[in-house]
């Protein structure tokens, strides 16, 4: 079993989501693929997009669009606290 998120961070100027897992890593998930695709598509705007939080070891936004623990754990890069101060600066 993958680890779960404990935390996020949505970086709305590249769609992406910074998460904290439960093993203590920080990685990074791309959205954007995703947000051509029906369900996702509201996630395009930058306000909604910046709604995303945790639940239940996932993240999710009001309207119930959400990305299964795997996923975002399997499909996501490491980062490092370098990585994260960098990305707020882009």
């Amino acid at each position: 079993m993958n680890p779960r998120v404990e935390t996020v961070v949505p970086n709305s100027k590249n769609y992406t989501l910074t998460l904290g897992f439960t093993n203590q890593e920080l990685r990074q998930f791309d959205v954007k693929p995703y947000l051509s695709q029906g369900f996702f598509k509201e996630l395009q705007d930058r306000a909604y997009f910046n709604s995303a939080r945790v639940a239940l070891g996932s993240v999710e936004w009001p309207n119930g669009q959400d990305f299964c623990p795997d996923t975002l754990y399997e499909l996501s890069e490491p980062m490092t606290e370098a990585d994260t101060v960098l990305d707020t600066m882009r």
